[in-house]
């Protein structure tokens, strides 16, 4: 799979293209579905298919108190679009300049021009160009004018629909298995792993590594839940602490996961947290006894919950 930020990174001589088009956050279920029709209508036309996604989200520019939590950063979704299949992913740089463009200028500067489109595949409520004036109405006089095809999706999967919106909102009740559902995998989150405040190796007994992720990132609610540490190829079963740890009278809030099994230096390294099923919710103890007592059961109830043996 061949990956290009902005349209004129294109490579020189690319052919036609069946292109999806969307901001894709998340890639849950729905998303996928879409994907997929693009790759089989481009086997269909003997085209390349080419999902044209943005970064950074287009809310962030154009309605930037509203934006909404990320579900993915933009490496990860890349990954995610281009296992399902697709010849390439390019990322359009979302700027001011670029949400400005008219809806025909947009069809054919990007679509017609750079990704020579045969076929264009979108979620059926797709806006695009200044002021979302285009829909997929717009979007197929152009395809009229321009000579492509439009095939506009609704974004379901097994006959039930999906939407980062939801997956949004099972995030944060801490649901994760409900939006496990809703992706087809577990919810994961990366960062670096940075010193904390060193209580879970020193007072507790149990080191914890501390995940420092970009702001704006969806984060499931406080709790505590079991899931899995990667980083590179390798995986580990971790017991996932979400919260402010109130034991300790703190007010920051910090993503720390406990390995189990475990020993080693993480500091410094970049790693994804998935979340598997919520074990229970964040709890002031009276004092460093019975919060310990709590972390072995914790870790004990991770086990169980990752069928681990």
């Amino acid at each position: 799979m061949e990956t290009w930020r902005g349209i004129d990174a294109t490579p020189e001589g690319w052919p036609a293209s069946v292109v999806a088009i969307g901001v894709f956050d998340g890639v849950h279920r729905g998303h996928a579905a879409l994907v997929r029709t693009a790759v089989k209508a481009a086997a269909e036309r003997e085209a390349r298919c080419v999902v044209v996604t943005f970064d950074p989200h287009p809310t962030a520019v154009v309605a930037p108190h509203a934006m909404p939590a990320q579900l993915t950063g933009i490496e990860r979704r890349v990954e995610l679009l281009g296992a399902l299949g697709v010849d390439a992913v390019c990322v359009l740089p979302f700027t001011k300049e670029l949400s400005q463009l008219s809806p025909d200028y947009f069809v054919r500067h990007v679509l017609v021009g750079g990704l020579h489109a045969k076929a264009v595949v979108v979620g059926e409520n797709w806006r695009f160009g200044h002021k979302a004036a285009g829909d997929v109405k717009k979007l197929a006089e152009l395809g009229e004018e321009f000579d492509f095809e439009v095939l506009p999706q609704t974004l379901t999967a097994d006959d039930e629909a999906f939407s980062s919106t939801r997956v949004r909102g099972l995030i944060a009740a801490g649901d994760v298995a409900a939006a496990a559902e809703v992706l087809g995998r577990d919810f994961g989150i990366e960062g670096t792993i940075v010193h904390g405040a060193g209580r879970g190796g020193t007072a507790l007994g149990f080191p914890t590594a501390n995940l420092a992720v970009a702001a704006g990132t969806a984060i499931p609610a406080d709790g505590v839940y079991a899931g899995w540490l990667y980083r590179d190829s390798h995986r580990y079963p971790a017991a996932i602490s979400v919260g402010t740890n109130p034991t300790f009278n703190g007010t920051e809030r910090t993503v720390e996961a406990y390995l189990l099994d475990f020993s080693g230096d993480l500091y410094g390294a970049e790693v994804r947290l998935d979340f598997t099923a919520r074990l229970r919710g964040q709890v002031a103890f009276a004092g460093i006894e019975p919060l310990i007592a709590q972390i072995e059961t914790d870790v004990a109830d991770t086990r169980r919950a990752l069928d681990l043996r």
